[in-house]
């Protein structure tokens, strides 16, 4: 017994002297960080066809490349330059897109085993979309934007001079929705269906209108239909959360209303039997966030009937089992994601278990499951699942070459009692080495949406901010997705709200356990998460600093300028009705009582919660004299990080500000 105590001694030691001599995680790190996406398996399930992305900071951008790796996780070997790889039905081609001639994203089609260069198929003007072969091979389908007349011609004008320099022409918008961030301004126009052979020639548009299509498409059995998702009914631009599943005959054209209710159908998967459809639809309501469950029918819209109502969150990306007996789908709740299978009685059970963020996206016919996989300390691979016993097993490790290396902090699970008795769940992040008789900083980081789920898997910033010594705290809050449908939308009509309260009680729950430095307390969030570090610091000067990242400040100004109407409806009545619910819950009606000092950062091109946002606060903060900088990121739309050097620069700015005051100057009595 002495020498075994002995034996564990000396491990425990050696282990620790490795766990010291390993590095802590820091920004250099982040320039060979990669990302897994989209996993595929090959028709006869033995290989997986995956995108990788990794990032380019020569040309400050991310690149994705294809990549295929057999499915037992050996060979795993670089592919060809793309993305969005699909597998021909007989696994002999891959139809993928990339940029070619004449210009922007192209298809190609590349033969395995065959040498030479990929075939470019098409000759777009636009990016093609939601690729799907037909179950033949013959054809790939796709969406791509097609042009609609303008909305007003010029009249009575005389004729531009020859070699004059007129300023470029006005931009004439008649659309409800006319941008779209990450787009910009939206051309006039809708997304169409089209067609292609799948050895190159003419792409053949199949559907027209004055109606989008989405990109969630999938074939009929026979080749001759494709079911698309959209609304087609008059005045279509001003319905809201409405969409319909059709059916276009692919040589006449004639198109087949499926289904009519009211709600949104999408995600549509086809048995492989052929007579019946899978889709995730919800119920029509009023409220802001709106539940949805997996339902399946005829292919002719008849018996329909819901497999997941015993299941109270939202069903993501349907798979058909080999038999068509059943169909798969993952759930997200409670911070993880796992699979699930439900029986056309709707009687469902779960297959994987796990404290991990599971996304499936392909099935084969051989009851394997590919995915991608996450948990605490490992970034996103791509995992295998095995149907009949639910065991998972990593195929790579792509972040390996970093992370073997490194010293992360451990994520300890909480939960915790809010207003009203709620229970919320949250997590903290320790320092590598943490000692609970220290005392240390306090970040507080709150996720966007606001109907958002913080989660188990990997994150880069909580890993740095542990990495620094600090102690990261991120809940999901009333509002959040995961918890149910009346969690979710506990906060209709009262956002920001009790929502402050759920995250005041997770820093009271930490601070509690005797190693936070209250002095040294930080807060920040992006999105929904600057909506509310901007409330907080109008309600409370607990925090030695803040940063409100592209929030929304003001939501009668907000309301008119976001990319998109439907905010309207987060709101009892119209701001011209009465105004008061949107200054009531507006972070700017409180800006007088902000005595923390306030660092804002936002892209320029921020369409989704415009710039003007960040400067309405920050004008306000700088009159009431509230120490301020407003940090205004160059070539970023939503968010601060699409460009790699500014993922640098926010994580930058935000030390930069935390170091400038790091400590509250006097607690409240």
């Amino acid at each position: 017994m002495r020498t075994i105590s002995i034996l564990l001694l000396s491990f425990s030691l050696n282990f620790a002297i490795l766990a010291q001599e390993k590095e802590r995680l820091s920004l250099e790190h982040y320039q060979d960080y990669e990302w897994t996406s989209s996993p595929r398996l090959s028709p006869d399930g033995e290989q997986i066809l995956y995108s990788r992305t990794w990032i380019n900071l020569v040309d400050d951008k991310r690149e994705t490349d294809l990549w295929i790796v057999q499915s037992d996780g050996t060979m795993n070997r670089f592919l060809l330059n793309g993305s969005d790889g699909r597998w021909s039905p007989d696994g002999s081609r891959l139809a993928f897109t990339r940029k070619g001639e004449p210009d922007g994203n192209q298809i190609f089609v590349k033969y395995l085993g065959v040498e030479g260069e990929p075939t470019q198929i098409t000759k777009l003007g636009e990016s093609p979309g939601g690729m799907e072969w037909s179950p033949d091979g013959r054809y790939i389908a796709f969406t791509m934007h097609v042009d609609t007349e303008p909305a007003l011609e010029l009249s009575g004008i005389p004729k531009k001079p020859k070699g004059a320099k007129w300023t470029e022409a006005p931009r004439v918008i008649d659309q409800v929705d006319y941008s779209q961030d990450r787009v910009g301004f939206l051309q006039r126009g809708y997304r169409q269906l089209f067609i292609v052979p799948s050895e190159g020639g003419a792409a053949r548009q199949i559907t027209d209108g004055n109606w989008n299509v989405s990109s969630d498409i999938d074939w009929s059995n026979d080749g001759q239909k494709i079911y698309f998702s959209s609304y087609r009914m008059p005045e279509a631009e001003y319905a809201r959360r409405q969409s319909n599943i059709y059916s276009v005959d692919i040589y006449t054209k004639s198109i087949e209303e499926i289904t009519n209710k009211e709600g949104t159908e999408s995600s549509i998967r086809v048995s492989p039997v052929g007579d019946q459809i899978a889709f995730v639809g919800s119920v029509w309501t009023k409220n802001f966030y709106h539940d949805r469950k997996l339902y399946v029918m005829n292919t002719d819209g008849s018996n329909v009937r819901c497999l997941s109502e015993s299941i109270d969150e939202i069903p993501g990306n349907p798979q058909w089992s080999s038999d068509a007996s059943s169909v798969y789908f993952t759930i997200r709740e409670k911070g993880v994601s796992n699979l699930y299978v439900a029986d056309l009685s709707g009687s469902t059970k779960k297959v994987t278990e796990g404290n991990h963020m599971l996304s499936v996206t392909d099935l084969s016919k051989q009851g394997t499951a590919v995915a991608t996989w996450s948990d605490y300390h490992s970034p996103g691979d791509i995992v295998t699942v095995d149907l009949a016993t639910g065991s998972i097993n990593r195929i790579t490790d792509v972040n390996g070459d970093i992370f073997d290396f490194i010293d992360l902090g451990e994520i300890e699970e909480i939960w915790y009692k809010s207003t009203d008795g709620l229970d919320i769940q949250g997590w903290i992040v320790k320092p590598p080495g943490f000692d609970p008789q220290e005392k240390y900083p306090l970040v507080l980081r709150i996720h966007g949406g606001p109907h958002g789920m913080y989660n188990v898997g990997f994150n880069y910033n909580f890993q740095l901010h542990a990495a620094q010594d600090q102690v990261v705290l991120y809940t999901n809050p009333r509002g959040s997705t995961g918890y149910g449908y009346d969690f979710a939308n506990a906060i209709q009509n009262s956002y920001p709200g009790n929502d402050y309260d759920d995250l005041m009680a997770g820093v009271d729950e930490v601070i509690r356990k005797g190693y936070i430095d209250e002095n040294k307390m930080y807060v920040y969030g992006g999105s929904g998460g600057g909506v509310l570090t901007s409330w907080i610091v109008g309600q409370t000067d607990r925090f030695a600093a803040a940063s409100v990242n592209y929030p929304v400040t003001n939501w009668f100004s907000f309301v008119g300028t976001t990319d998109g109407a439907g905010w309207y409806y987060n709101f009892e009545k119209y701001p011209w009705e009465d105004p008061s619910e949107h200054l009531k819950r507006s972070p700017l009606m409180y800006v007088g009582n902000v005595k923390t000092p306030t660092m804002l950062m936002c892209g320029e091109n921020d369409l989704r919660t415009p710039i003007s946002q960040t400067e309405e606060y920050y004008q306000a903060l700088k009159m009431n004299k509230v120490p301020t900088v407003m940090i205004r990121f160059n070539d970023e739309f939503h968010g601060t990080s699409r460009k790699p050097s500014n993922f640098l620069r926010t994580f930058g700015y935000l030390n930069a500000w935390f170091e400038k005051y790091p400590e509250r100057k006097s607690l409240k009595p």
